[in-house]
């Protein structure tokens, strides 16, 4: 078997995607996890003093090549999938679950990490070697290194179990994202729908070789529906298959499943000494307890919900005068919510997006940026692709000096998981003094070209990838030593902040003018549509907050609490979901088995973050406004207190060097409206 390693002779050192065969991953993998443990048999059998070069830093850097390859393999799990490489995924999470746990639970590595420990206040280290050397104490002890033996191998069954159940669940909602799909062939149906969402329809049913007009679960397809189409039947019909993602009692079926996964997530922290999953969690956040985001999350409940119950008697109101609608239910939200933005601000998405086509506002989320930052951006071909839709760039300093490489891939196809999300191949850290720079991508589903139009984005879509950007920039300016304390390796409820904060350009006049231009006539969007923008901006705003604070609050049911009681996963969301929801339950569905944030993606404890990184975000783009929003010294003291630095330091301490003080909740509630 040839070293999957030996064919990266590429440019930048980039990964060579056009020679990587789906078959040799797994022997790649178990290779590399071999060597990586002959690299800890070397520091355990060390007969040398324990230092904190000797332990600390060549366990960092012990399994380097296993992650670059694992990171390649299950980025393109997420991105360009297909049954080959998801059977493949299989296999290989246990085995990464069995190594992982063979470090953490290896009690001579430990003893030679603990005798460092043990000496830290009498040797020589900077800020980041001592973070580094916490982290790597607290990794051992908060994954069983003090347990004994039996109830090490209890947790080892346990961490493999959840990691094949996530898996599992992953699969299953992809599964019935691509199973669904609504054919029309009577145009009449169709009504209200705009001429963008129908060309791209009938481009998807001229591609599954079918008649008339295909809509599916992915976003492009589906939202532009749930806004436009007048047919309630219809939008019923799409919000029902949407919302039951594994919910049907099938093959895909995921409510088993989640139970599975809580409640060996409780098991496993009761195991190492915690309450709950969420106490574990949270003893690594800027939060600390579920108390804590509890609290958090109902203060915000608190001075949200009477602005949310107030804009839906409006928009029932609206709904009753237009079409004689009785009862509001889930499907007719964005329906009646655009109709009445358009009635108020006289302001839609397919006004908007001819002024945002995906090439200008790509260019232009450069552009700004260079402004800030001095970053400029050069399209190049000859670093391999996945897929060639991705687009490849050079990312090089004032001094022209490479910065990073950035992968971009923004439309939908098959294989590819919904949402939008940064990544990265590569991270950067110093060694052997080399600043080895990043390889950072971004993945979004945006929608794709047709025959007569370029990719036309929706305001929304363009806050997600500036958004996605932020995520990315947090990757691509980060300069530290390790590779584990680099870019986005920060707590999850500073992780946002970067990405939140930059969505804030997309409001701003001085921003938009130097993208937003129209796709034939190069006009640049009119003043009025910016000043409807930014007034539109707080547009049921208190229902968007009442709908992420249930999401937060669903997340600690499930994790805050022992869910051993709860015995059915449907009755469990209703408890929540009593507290914060408007609009009539629709028994069909539900939530959680669908819910792959928590359940897959790594935020299980941490949706509360989404919230407090826009605590954050405001009081920190309140900086921006008082100097001005291309301030070249608020942005310099950014980029080298926050996006530089990684997770070196507290990120409270590093949010106060920035601002000057605290971060203060009420910039969010005057942001969003809810308070003058």
């Amino acid at each position: 078997m040839e070293n999957l390693i030996q064919k990266f002779s590429t440019p930048y050192n980039t990964a060579p995607f056009s020679v990587i065969k789906n078959e040799d991953f797994l022997p790649a993998i178990k290779h590399e996890i071999e060597k990586a443990k002959e690299a800890i048999d070397n520091i355990v059998n060390n007969q040398e003093k324990s230092t904190y070069q000797n332990v600390i830093e060549a366990l960092e850097f012990s399994g380097e090549q296993l992650d670059r390859i694992t990171s390649i393999f299950f980025n393109l799990n997420s991105a360009e999938t297909n049954d080959e490489i998801q059977k493949i995924a299989q296999q290989v999470s246990p085995l990464l679950s069995e190594f992982s746990n063979d470090i953490r639970l290896n009690t001579a590595l430990f003893e030679k990490v603990k005798s460092v420990y043990n000496q830290k206040n009498s040797i020589e280290l900077t800020k980041e070697q001592l973070t580094l050397l916490n982290k790597n104490y607290k990794s051992f002890s908060r994954n069983g290194a003090n347990l004994n033996d039996a109830d090490k191998s209890i947790l080892r069954e346990i961490d493999k179990e959840l990691s094949m159940l996530s898996l599992k669940f992953g699969e299953n909602v992809l599964a019935e994202t691509n199973a669904f799909e609504l054919h029309i062939t009577e145009k009449e149906k169709l009504k209200g729908l705009p001429e963008t969402a129908l060309e791209a329809a009938k481009d998807l049913a001229k591609s599954k070789e079918k008649e008339g007009w295909v809509f599916t679960l992915d976003y492009p397809s589906y939202i532009p529906f749930m806004k436009y189409a007048e047919n309630r039947a219809l939008r019923k019909e799409m919000a029902i298959a949407f919302s039951s993602k594994g919910f049907h009692n099938d093959k895909f079926d995921n409510q088993e499943i989640v139970l599975k996964i809580a409640r060996l997530r409780h098991k496993r922290a009761n195991l190492l000494g915690y309450s709950t999953h969420a106490n574990f969690v949270l003893e690594e956040r800027m939060a600390e307890t579920p108390e804590k985001v509890t609290t958090f999350l109902d203060e915000l409940l608190e001075k949200a919900k009477p602005a949310a119950s107030k804009e839906f008697d409006q928009l029932q109101d609206f709904a009753k005068r237009l079409d004689n609608l009785d009862e509001l239910q889930k499907w007719d939200s964005a329906y009646y919510s655009e109709k009445l933005k358009q009635k108020l601000f006289n302001l839609d998405d397919e006004k908007l997006k001819p002024y945002f086509q995906l090439e200008n506002v790509i260019n232009g989320v450069f552009k700004i940026t260079n402004n800030l930052f001095g970053l400029k951006f050069q399209e190049i071909s000859d670093v391999d692709k996945y897929h060639p839709d991705v687009k490849t760039y050079k990312v090089i300093d004032e001094k022209d000096e490479l910065v990073s490489i950035f992968y971009a891939d923004f439309h939908p196809r098959p294989g590819k998981r919904n949402g939008a999300w940064m990544t990265s191949y590569k991270p950067q850290y110093i060694k052997n003094d080399i600043n080895e720079r990043p390889h950072v991508s971004i993945v979004c589903n945006f929608t794709k070209p047709t025959e007569t139009k370029p990719s036309l984005l929706t305001f929304n879509e363009v806050t997600t990838l500036f958004h996605e950007f932020g995520h990315a920039l947090h990757g691509m300016l980060a300069n530290t030593t390790y590779p584990s304390l680099s870019g986005t390796s920060v707590y999850w409820d500073f992780v946002e902040l970067p990405s939140q904060l930059m969505e804030n350009w997309c409001y701003e006049k001085e921003a938009l003018e130097l993208f937003a231009h129209h796709y034939q006539t190069g006009e640049t969007i009119p003043m009025e549509f910016i000043q409807k923008i930014k007034e539109s901006s707080t547009f049921m705003e208190g229902i968007q907050t009442l709908r992420q604070l249930s999401f937060g609050m669903l997340d600690m049911k499930w994790h805050g609490q022992n869910p051993e009681t709860i015995k059915d996963v449907k009755s469990a969301e209703q408890e929540v979901f009593a507290l914060t929801d408007l609009y009539p339950d629709t028994p069909e569905t539900c939530m959680s088995t669908s819910f792959s944030h928590i359940f897959q993606g790594g935020y299980s404890s941490g949706y509360y973050s989404y919230k407090w990184a826009e605590v954050l975000d405001a009081d920190a783009f309140e900086l921006f406004k008082e100097k001005g929003i291309f301030n070249k010294e608020t942005a310099k003291s950014l980029q080298e207190n926050i996006l530089s630095k990684g997770g070196i330091e507290p990120p409270m301490d590093l949010y106060k060097r920035f601002r000057g003080k605290s971060p203060e909740p009420d910039a969010l509630l005057r942001r969003a409206g809810l308070i003058k």
